[in-house]
Formats: C-alpha cells, sequence, structure tokens
C-alpha cells in the first residue's frame, strides 16, 4: 500500500514558502493596501493548496479503499487510513485559522497584535501567516504555557 500521490507536499505553518517576501519601503504605512493584498494572496493561496490535498486524500482513499482477506493488510490499510485523516484534521483546523486571517484582513484587524494591539511585523507574517500574537506575547504565552504544564 502506498501513500497518496500528492503534487505539492502538505505543509505546516512554518514550512509555507510559496511567495517571493514583501519590500517594505521606507516610511510606508503599515497594512497597506499593497501589504493586505500581498498577505490576502498568500493565505488564499495556501487555502487553495490545504483543499486540492483534502480533495486528493478522498479520491486516494476511495480508490485504495479494499476488502482485503488478510488482516496484516487490512491493519496496515487502516493505519493508512488513520494516518491521512489525521493530517487532513490538522488541516481541516489550519484552513479555518486561514479564513480566520482573510476575514481579520475584510475588517482591517489583520496584523495587530490580538493581546496588546501592536503591529505582529511583516516578517513574522509571511513566516506564521496566521499568527495572531506579536513575538513578545507569544514569548509570553509560551512562557505561561510551560509553567502551567501544557
Amino acid at each position: 500500500m502506498s501513500a497518496p500521490k500528492s503534487k505539492a507536499p502538505s505543509r505546516t505553518t512554518d514550512e509555507f514558502r510559496g511567495f517571493t517576501p514583501y519590500k517594505e519601503k521606507k516610511g510606508e504605512e503599515y497594512m497597506n493596501e499593497k501589504q493586505v493584498q500581498h498577505f490576502r494572496d498568500i493565505l488564499g493561496a495556501w487555502k487553495r493548496e490545504l483543499m486540492e490535498e483534502v480533495d486528493r486524500t478522498m479520491h486516494y482513499m476511495q480508490d485504495e479503499a479494499a476488502n482485503f482477506p488478510d488482516p496484516n493488510d487490512r491493519a496496515t490499510q487502516e493505519s493508512d487510513f488513520t494516518m491521512e485523516l489525521r493530517a487532513r484534521d490538522r488541516e481541516r483546523r489550519l484552513i479555518r485559522k486561514i479564513e480566520e486571517s482573510l476575514q481579520k484582513l475584510d475588517n482591517a484587524e489583520y496584523g495587530y497584535c490580538d493581546a496588546c494591539g501592536v503591529e505582529i511585523g511583516i516578517r513574522r507574517l509571511e513566516a506564521r501567516p496566521t499568527a495572531t500574537l506579536c513575538i513578545d506575547c507569544k514569548t509570553l504565552d509560551e512562557i505561561r504555557e510551560r509553567q502551567m504544564g501544557g
């Protein structure tokens, strides 16, 4: 049993890199029209890629579903399907975060920290387009999480 053949590898938020970095101009207003369009393009392309992966998985599972007489073959197939479904579930949650980010773009709220309201920054958003916290608040959040044993 082989894994589904996909044209583009599945990516986490840390690995998404299908764009040209934005070149900021000196004195440029934060989250101006060009920056908003830049992130709309990044988020839209990422969402399309994830949706295509979901479609590929569905076709793969439909095509590969078989009732193997050998229990070991059945177990292998079930294991493969479980791994695929787990990956798609993570991607489904990521798609929801992307949609939330696109909504924030529509509402002119994208790029600002949910905790303190400061600018998150172009480079941080390019590294993690669904970021909702500035680096300082995210660092504090992670420290609190470690202290709470999470």
